[in-house]
């Protein structure tokens, strides 16, 4: 368990908090690129470690992120009027570039220079794999741009999804880390799933509900191996990369596409959740990208033009007690994501966690805990930099596999879990 101090330190991500350092040592994902479709589009609201922000794409399709109120009188650019290479204040008329610099003060001589005083935050944003990135830290410690497989394979090879999740940022995390649960809590869908059916590894999962968790460091997190009983001395592996600080991939299941997710915070009582799912090697076929959309595999059924899902905590998350008695779906709410979804919001906006009682498959959770803590702690007194954030440390892949019994995963599945352009997935 943590002390208050310390769940403190771990669940606070807003402005000048030891955690929100760390977090603005990353590029983060913020919108998808169809959010923002053509230049002079509509401008949209960020929520992101706290701070209020507007995005927006203009004339020339150069995107811009910078603070959502006019430095003039307040007033909110979301209102604004996206146009001639800039965002304008409805109410005077304040006019700001995608750098976040005040280009025209029409109440102001030009010649008097005002405008050229006045600037507003604006951050860096890039465009990468269907997905708008920002970097919100120090110019001078600005890492490569991202290097996560599902990013830069060609775009007909992944696809990726958010919805709005209820709770901190860890909470969510920690279920991304936590294997042990899929034998429970998603042992219904496994086996029905479009996405996941029908692969060789399901019955492991189903057959042995008892997994034994070996954690090991990497450069950039921890390897999370589930090890679960399999035929002819072997064992079944099932390894979680996570990276720092809200990055994992889930282990595969045969041919289906890989995938996984961030966590990033909206503020300190909810995150988006965003869920990727891709292949190395070959196209996501059009019946894959269907299911996605509707929901199966690790995404979630939002209503149409928001990210907000469509079973949440108003609506019980659309609970079916019948379905649960029949064992149709273990916990009686469809679909994984939201099922993940539903029990991390029940614990409340921040899990006190100087009440929890872990045990032994917690270890990864417990490590994952340390290892950030540490990193936020160095980067605040020491100013070192976090790991994660070089292209190598993100060159990484989920596996699952069977080994020999005298084989460990950090041996076995050593060239597994590196990313290689053109090389397929090891799964089971």
């Amino acid at each position: 368990m943590l002390n208050k101090e310390q769940n403190d330190l771990v669940t606070q991500t807003g402005p000048s908090t030891m955690m929100g350092d760390l977090f603005r040592c990353y590029w983060l994902p913020i919108l998808l690129s169809e959010d923002l479709p053509e230049p002079d589009c509509a401008p949209v609201r960020v929520k992101i470690l706290s701070e209020r922000l507007i995005a927006f794409r203009d004339s020339d399709g150069t995107l811009g992120l910078i603070d959502e109120f006019c430095p003039h009188r307040g007033a909110s650019l979301w209102f604004g009027r996206n146009e001639e290479c800039g965002l304008r204040c409805p109410y005077h008329g304040w006019k700001f570039d995608v750098n976040g610099q005040c280009i025209e003060v029409p109440s102001e001589p030009a010649e008097s220079g005002y405008a050229n005083k006045i600037k507003v935050t604006a951050y860096p944003v890039i465009e990468q794999g269907g997905v708008i990135w920002t970097y919100m830290g120090k110019v001078e410690n600005m890492p490569p741009k991202p290097n996560y497989e599902f990013s830069v394979v060609p775009k007909e090879q992944s696809y990726t999804s958010k919805r709005f999740q209820d709770c901190n940022w860890l909470q969510a995390l920690e279920g991304g880390i936590d294997s042990s649960h899929v034998s429970f809590l998603h042992r219904g869908d496994v086996g029905h799933d479009p996405l996941f059916k029908g692969a060789g590894g399901n019955k492991y999962n189903l057959n042995d509900l008892s997994p034994v968790f070996e954690v090991i460091e990497s450069e950039g997190g921890l390897y999370i191996g589930a090890r679960r009983m399999a035929e002819d001395d072997q064992y079944y592996w099932r390894i979680t990369p996570w990276l720092m600080p809200c990055f994992t991939a889930v282990p595969p299941r045969g041919d289906y596409p890989m995938h996984g997710h961030f966590w990033v915070p909206i503020d300190d009582n909810s995150c988006f959740a965003w869920s990727f799912d891709y292949h190395p090697v070959r196209a996501l076929t059009h019946d894959e990208v269907t299911h996605m959309r509707n929901g199966k595999g690790v995404h979630v059924r939002t209503f149409p033009g928001t990210y907000m899902p469509i079973a949440n905590k108003d609506n019980d998350y659309l609970m079916d007690r019948a379905a649960q008695k029949a064992g149709t779906t273990y916990s009686g709410v469809e679909g994984i994501g939201q099922q993940d979804a539903s029990l991390q919001e029940s614990m409340g906006p921040i899990v006190d966690r100087t009440k929890e009682n872990l045990v032994g498959c917690d270890n990864g959770i417990i490590m994952m805990r340390h290892k950030i803590m540490r990193a936020a702690k160095a980067l605040r007194e020491k100013g070192t930099l976090p790991p994660a954030r070089s292209s190598e440390e993100q060159a990484v892949r989920s596996t699952a596999l069977l080994l020999k019994r005298d084989v460990h995963f950090k041996d076995g599945a050593r060239e597994a879990l590196k990313a290689k352009k053109g090389l397929p997935q090891n799964t089971v």
